[in-house]
Formats: C-alpha cells, structure tokens, sequence
C-alpha cells in the first residue's frame, strides 16, 4: 500500500495516475539499493523525522515511498499534538511508521533526541528559522540529512549552513535537499539541454511564483506568543524568512542553476497591499519583484539578469514557473512541462515524459548514496539559492540595492537570544527607507 504525502504544492497539473506511476516505479528504481542494503546485512534504512507538521509527515512518507526497507525510527517536533497526528497521517504504511513513545520527543530539544537515535538519515522540516541549528547538530554527530528548503532564514544561518557544508565533506556525510526541481526528469533533461547549448549562451531568465493566500492559524490567549508564532510561522521572518524565502526559493533556485552561479547584487520592491492584518498575517509581505544581476558567463556577455516575481494574493493571476533565454533560444520550464525553442530547429524540444515524482526521488537519490556509498552534498547550492532570496528580501525590506558580499557578511541574526515559551513581541512591518530590520524583540 503507498500513501501519496506531497508538499503542499506539487503542482496541481501533474495527474493522478502520474503521481500513482511515479511512487511505483520510485519503488522498482530502488530495487538495487534495496538488494543492496539486504546484502550487507542490514534489513533497514533507519529514518528519524524532526519537524511533524505537514512538511516533515509528507516527507516522511515520501521517503517511505521511496524503498520498503525504509523504517520511520525517531519523531521530534515542539509540539506533541503534531506527533500524534504525523503518526496517523503515516499508519497506513503499517509497522514501518510506527513508532516506540521512547523515541518520540517534545520541545525545543527535540531534535537532540531524534539525532541521538541511531539511523541512516535525518530528516529536517521545523519551520526554516530553527534549519541551521538543527542542521550542524546533526553533522556533528555524524548523520546523514535531507533538509527541506530554505535551509535558513538570515546570512547568519547561511554561513552556520556554509560551514557545515563542509563538514559534511570532511565527514563523507550524504545530504539531499528540498528543492525538489533537480530531481524531476522534465527540469534535468531541460537543463542538460541548455547546458548542451540548445539556447546558446545564457543570458536572462524571468521566474515566478504567483498565487492565492496559504493557510493562516489564529492567535490563541491561553498560549504565549512564542507558541501563537511558530504555529503561525509562514507569517514571521524568523521563523519563515518570508515567502520570498520559504516558497519563491524553488524558482530563483532554478535561476541560480541555469546561470551557473549565485547573483552578485539585486534591487527590489515588495509590500503587503492584501494581508494587513498584523494579528493574522504577522508583518510578512505578500508581493515581491527583484531584480537580480549575475556575472557574465565571459567577457562578451557583461553581466546578465534575472527578473524575480512572487506574490500571495487571491484574486490575482496565478503563475509558477521559469522562463531562461539564451543567445539562440528560449526554454520554459515548470513542473512536469518543459519546451524549448530555438534558432535551430533540431535544437528545439519539448518534454514528453514519462515525468517522475521529484518528492519521492529526492530521497530516492538520498537513500541510494547512502546505500552505494557514493557522494552526495546539496548543502552548499540550497544555502546559496537560499541566501539569494534572503539577499532579495534583504532589498525589497530595505529599499537599497544590496550585494552578494554584503548581505552574506551582514551581521543580521533573527532567531531570538532564547528558545523558550514565553512573550516575544511581534516585529515591525518593513518600510524601506525606514524600517528595514524584521527582527522581532
């Protein structure tokens, strides 16, 4: 029996029997990892899951999904109701998502537990403030990690991500990301394609995630602030580093990719014109446009650019996807659905499938490097994807134009001085020219 946990998002476009193909051929493409694992003796792929809300449990089942010898061993979240619910959202694959009450844990710890319980890999999906934190702790203590994206929400917790990124290397650790965009067939054939030179050199590209409002979780008085928050986290900056950060992230990840390379400086605007109530959307905003410059890929092309939108609006035309043009072509590209046209005839295609469920083979790829004993590290290019939207909001908060080194070298530190349930007074709204710093106190 398969379970089908996505993440909120796994565009709608992609049809049922798609999605049912996908989770069974994940299960027959792992056949050799599975014999492989059998073979040197051991019957499992041992999985703890810190973070159990939606995001953790849907990973949880993807990599479920992803090889029947996989057990779910160790939960954490802050909350003990997630954990109740995690395990009866994950009961329908039996025995291999049960889990011992010793070896579920609660509060701010909780992932101390999780990692100190013997297992393959660690799966790390709190809301992306508490990321960096979680993430050194487990390469310290040796584990292995698919970490949901964004893996921070500060250039604080990107240089926290950075360095144990290499640490990860020194230790020969595995680590796959969230971004599951580089996992999926029609983007990685696509992306072959430009780097093969189908759209010659590239020069610009227009990425998007337009949509309607997300899920919100009221205030309640019986509980702190600290708690209200973190149940509402999309809706705090320390917490979801704003959804040009926590969502958006995917899309200017697939800039970065077909550039090559990281953006040296942006300018932005952004606001909040929908989502005023400061008591039930906290002080994000629910629109953003950047502009972000990258280095010329040689001395004839000079700088290039990419045109960033995202929006969280109802009403408005909704639009996900990336458009990347080159010297001799244009490629379009989103989830399931790629074409490119070029100059060339022959060099034009479009993507005809079968597609693959990126959800479940991100920790396909995972388990598979684990298993074979091959090198796998996504730390560095989810954290520098990251670090571009950071370095993006950083603009639109602040109304100045913000560079690369600037932003990673800022001192800028959201994550209160203590972890505790208690008051934590809601930041400010950020007005660029005037209020830039999102930080809460």
């Amino acid at each position: 029996m398969t379970l089908h946990l996505d993440r909120r998002t796994f565009v709608k476009s992609t049809a049922a029997t798609l999605a049912a193909a996908s989770v069974f051929g994940a299960l027959s493409t792992n056949a050799s990892a599975s014999r492989t694992v059998a073979a040197r003796g051991r019957r499992e792929i041992r999985v703890g899951v810190i973070g159990c809300g939606g995001r953790g449990t849907g990973a949880a089942g993807n990599a479920l999904e992803a090889s029947p010898d996989v057990r779910i061993v160790a939960l954490g979240d802050l909350f003990a109701d997630r954990i109740t619910k995690a395990q009866a959202n994950l009961a329908g694959f039996g025995n291999r998502s049960k889990v011992a009450a010793a070896q579920c844990f609660t509060g701010f710890d909780a992932y101390q537990g999780v990692i100190a319980v013997p297992c393959d890999y660690v799966i790390l999906a709190t809301p992306p403030g508490f990321r960096p934190i979680h993430f050194s702790a487990a390469v310290a203590a040796g584990r292995n990690a698919f970490v949901e994206k964004p893996v921070a929400v500060d250039p604080t917790g990107i240089r926290t991500m950075l360095a144990a990124s290499a640490e990860v290397d020194a230790k020969r650790l595995r680590v796959a990301a969230g971004t599951q965009r580089r996992h999926e067939s029609s983007y990685l054939e696509a992306m072959q394609r430009i780097n093969d030179g189908a759209i010659g050199r590239v020069v610009a590209a227009r990425v998007f995630w337009n949509m309607g409002s997300l899920w919100n979780v009221a205030p309640d008085a019986a509980r702190t602030d600290v708690e209200n928050q973190v149940r509402n986290w999309l809706y705090h900056t320390w917490l979801s580093g704003d959804h040009i950060v926590e969502q958006h992230v995917h899309n200017i990840d697939i800039a970065n990719w077909a550039m090559g390379s990281h953006p040296v400086r942006c300018i932005a605007v952004g606001g909040r014109q929908v989502r005023t109530d400061t008591t039930s959307f906290g002080h994000v905003y629910d629109h953003f446009a950047v502009d972000f410059e990258y280095a010329g890929a040689d001395e004839a092309v000079g700088s290039r650019f990419a045109l960033s939108m995202a929006r969280q609006q109802d009403g408005t035309a909704g639009r996900v996807e990336e458009v990347i043009y080159g010297s001799s072509g244009v490629a379009r590209l989103n989830s399931g659905s790629a074409r490119i046209t070029a100059e060339t005839a022959a060099k034009s295609w479009t993507f005809k499938g079968p597609n693959n469920n990126p959800y479940v083979q991100e920790h396909i790829d995972l388990q598979k490097a684990i298993v074979d004993g091959t090198p796998l590290n996504e730390t560095t290019q989810v954290a520098q994807s990251t670090m571009s939207a950071i370095m993006g909001r950083m603009a639109a908060y602040s109304g100045a134009e913000v560079t690369w080194d600037e932003a990673l070298a800022s001192p800028m530190n959201l994550m209160p001085a203590s972890l505790q349930f208690g008051p934590l007074r809601q930041a400010p709204v950020a007005i660029p020219g005037v209020i830039s710093t999102p930080a809460s106190q």
